[in-house]
C-alpha cells in the first residue's frame, strides 16, 4: 500500500510538471527604427509580443517563427488573448512548438496597413527588416525563409499578402485571415456613402464618429500621404465638388498601387516561388470582405498560381480566436505542414 501511494505520488508529480513546462511565456520587447522616424508624432520604438513555446528556456533548440500581423484597432497586446489557443495548439500537437511574433503596428490613425508610408513611417520595412533582423539576432530562431510564415488577420491578413508577395525571400509561407484593403469595393469606392460622408468632414472629432471614414484616413496616410494637407495630411482618390464625384486619377493609382488585387501581374514569378499560399474569409463577413477575397482567389487561379481558399460559416470576427475557431484549426496545422523545422 505504502509502495503504490509512493508511485501515485511520482506520477501526480510528474503530471504536474509536465503540466507546468507545457505553457509558453510571453514576453514583451521593443525594438526602435529608424524606418519609423518621422514628423507627425508616431512613435518609432515599437512593442512587439513574442509568444516563446513550453521549456524555451531549458533547451537550445531553435524554432520556426510566424510573425502575426493584428488587425485595425489592434496592438501587440492581442497576444495575451491568443496564448491559450498558442498553448492548447502545441499540447494537441496540431503544430510543434513555435515562436510567434506580434508587433505594434497601431499609429495614431489607428493601423499603419504594414506600408512604406514616407511621411509616416516606412512599416513594411520596418516589419520586413528591423523585426525580422531583431528576432534572428536575439531569440532562437531559424534564421532562414523557409522557416518564416506570416499571418494576420483583416489589416493584418492584407499586410500579410503584400509583404509575402514582395518579399518571398523574407517569407516563404503565408495565410491570410479574413484579408481586407484587396481592391477598392463596396465602402471603399466612389459610388458609397463612405467618400460623401468625408467630404463634409473637417475635424478629428467629427472622423471618430465614422468607421470608414477613419479607415479612408488610414488608407491615405499609409499609401497618399500629403504633408501639406491638413486636417488629415493625405490625399483621396474620391472626393466631391458641389456635391459631384470627383476622381482623382493620381491618387487612386498609389492606391490600387498598393492594394495587392491590382498587382498581381506584376508579382507572378515571387508568388510562383511562395513555399504556400492560403486565405480564407467567413462568409457573413459582410460583402466588402467576400467580394473582394473572392476576386483575388479567382485572379490567383487566373494567373495560374497555386493557393488555397477558403469560405467558412462566420463573420469577419468570430470562430478565429478560440480552441475551435480558425487559429488554431486551420492555421497553426496549415504552418506546421509547411514550415521547415530544426
Amino acid at each position: 500500500m505504502k509502495t503504490f501511494l509512493q508511485l501515485t505520488l511520482v506520477i501526480f508529480a510528474f503530471q504536474l510538471t509536465l503540466a507546468q513546462t507545457s505553457k509558453g511565456t510571453i514576453v514583451i520587447d521593443s525594438i526602435y527604427s529608424e524606418n519609423l522616424v518621422n514628423d507627425f508624432g508616431e512613435n518609432p520604438t515599437r512593442e512587439v509580443g513574442v509568444y516563446l513555446p513550453p521549456n524555451y528556456e531549458t533547451e537550445t533548440k531553435k524554432y520556426p517563427v510566424i510573425y502575426f500581423l493584428h488587425g485595425f484597432y489592434g496592438d501587440h497586446t492581442m497576444l495575451e488573448q491568443m496564448k491559450e489557443i498558442l498553448d492548447f495548439a502545441i499540447a494537441t500537437k496540431r503544430i510543434r512548438p513555435f515562436i510567434l511574433v506580434v508587433p505594434n503596428q497601431k499609429t495614431t490613425y489607428e493601423g499603419s496597413f504594414y506600408a512604406n508610408s514616407g511621411v509616416f513611417g516606412n512599416w513594411e520595412d520596418f516589419t520586413v527588416q528591423d523585426l525580422v533582423s531583431y528576432m534572428d539576432g536575439n531569440y532562437r530562431t531559424i534564421p532562414k525563409k523557409e522557416s518564416r510564415g506570416i499571418t494576420g488577420h483583416s489589416m493584418g491578413g492584407y499586410g500579410a499578402l503584400n509583404i509575402a508577395m514582395k518579399h518571398p525571400d523574407v517569407f516563404n509561407t503565408v495565410y491570410a485571415i479574413s484579408p481586407g484593403a484587396l481592391a477598392i469595393v463596396r465602402e471603399y469606392g466612389p459610388n458609397s456613402s463612405t467618400f460623401i460622408e468625408l467630404a463634409e468632414i473637417s475635424t478629428y472629432e467629427e472622423l471618430e464618429k465614422t468607421y470608414f471614414g477613419k479607415v479612408m484616413v488610414a488608407f491615405g496616410r499609409s499609401w497618399s500621404p500629403n504633408p501639406d494637407s491638413p486636417p488629415f495630411y493625405c490625399d483621396f482618390p474620391f472626393g466631391y465638388e458641389d456635391e459631384e464625384l470627383v476622381i482623382h486619377q493620381e491618387t487612386l493609382k498609389k492606391w490600387h498601387d498598393n492594394m495587392p488585387f491590382y498587382n498581381l501581374e506584376n508579382y507572378i514569378d515571387n508568388l510562383k516561388s511562395l513555399n504556400a499560399i492560403k486565405m480564407d474569409w467567413g462568409r457573413n463577413a459582410g460583402e466588402r470582405f467576400t467580394q473582394q477575397c473572392k476576386m483575388f482567389s479567382v485572379k490567383l487561379e487566373n494567373l495560374g498560381i497555386k493557393h488555397f481558399a477558403e469560405e467558412y460559416i462566420g463573420t469577419h470576427v468570430n470562430n478565429i480566436y478560440t480552441k475551435d475557431g480558425r487559429i488554431p484549426q486551420q492555421v497553426l496545422p496549415f504552418f506546421e505542414y509547411y514550415l521547415q523545422f530544426d
